[in-house]
């Protein structure tokens, strides 16, 4: 068992040195995984899947968020989702979530949440498959154990979510409370306002770290944050808003695909959501092979 204890920390310890890879030899490492697993190609498959798992997965956040006694959070998200995708997509969401909970009878969190929550983690399977494609492993779980973690990854992502939300619409006024209940000044609440932000920042990098983690057949060891993750989030946020002023200046989809342009820049975010989150994942394995071959006493060529 040393051996193997001694390897984490060592895979730990080299994990943000890039396992011993310079930038330019890691960047072209991952360029070649990227098309010797085909990434784009399974990107387009998540895409497809993230698309009948969206919806489901927006119905059980409702579900969820109407357990809280606190009003509108539903459209407010959807208001914060649309500054991040582009405007039609954004509006189709909306209006197809609106359609589906109307068109929902009863309590969301009886047998149709479990439904939702049952249809939502197929995105979250399709992501473990993704993953493993690319690390190159096989999975060897069965398909309930692959099934149990889908549904444990998507009730996390509900909870991350459920917490950024609650700091993100309520942060100041959480700040209040605390600060009048344990009898501090403004400062304290000055300095509470200011760090929500890392903290939401923190939440999303620990939700793509969690998938990273447990979502790969593979066993790894545990990192808060890793390269990959950073990427990811970071590459996310700058196509995401890149798309918007590219629909928004350059391209109307509507003139080109007419009442379906909605969807097509739907699938197209979802795209390329998609890979950016397996170019995080090489990046992390590519950092790990070089770990590998730095334990081994054969550094990386070009590092």
């Amino acid at each position: 068992m040393a051996p193997v204890q001694r390897t984490g920390s060592r895979a730990a310890a080299s994990l943000w040195s890039l396992g011993g890879l310079s930038v330019r030899r890691l960047t072209a490492r991952v360029y070649g995984r990227m098309w010797e697993h085909a990434i784009p190609d399974r990107a387009a498959i998540l895409s497809y899947y993230f698309l009948f798992a969206l919806f489901p997965a927006l119905l059980f956040l409702t579900a969820l968020l109407g357990l809280l006694p606190l009003p509108d959070l539903m459209p407010q998200l959807m208001g914060y989702a649309g500054r991040v995708m582009p405007r039609s997509a954004a509006t189709l969401i909306n209006r197809t979530l609106e359609e589906v909970v109307r068109g929902a009878s009863g309590g969301l969190l009886s047998i149709g949440g479990v439904a939702a929550l049952w249809a939502a983690s197929s995105g979250m399977a399709s992501i473990m498959a993704a993953l493993d494609a690319v690390a190159g492993a096989a999975d060897e779980r069965s398909w309930w154990r692959r099934r149990l973690t889908a549904v444990g990854l998507t009730l996390a992502f509900a909870l991350f979510t459920l917490t950024a939300l609650l700091l993100l619409f309520f942060g100041i006024r959480i700040g209040e409370i605390v600060a009048a209940a344990l009898g501090v000044g403004p400062l304290f609440t000055f300095v509470w306002n200011v760090l929500q932000w890392p903290v939401l920042i923190l939440l999303v990098l620990g939700g793509i770290t969690l998938v990273y983690y447990l979502a790969p057949a593979r066993a790894r060891p545990w990192h808060s944050v890793t390269p990959g993750s950073a990427f990811a989030l970071l590459a996310w946020l700058a196509m995401s808003n890149g798309l918007r002023l590219y629909v928004r200046y350059f391209s109307n989809y509507n003139a080109t695909y007419g009442s379906i342009g909605g969807v097509i820049l739907l699938m197209l975010w979802l795209y390329l959501s998609g890979v950016v989150l397996l170019l995080g994942a090489a990046i992390d394995a590519e950092i790990e092979r070089g770990t590998v071959e730095t334990a081994r006493g054969a550094p990386p060529s070009g590092a």
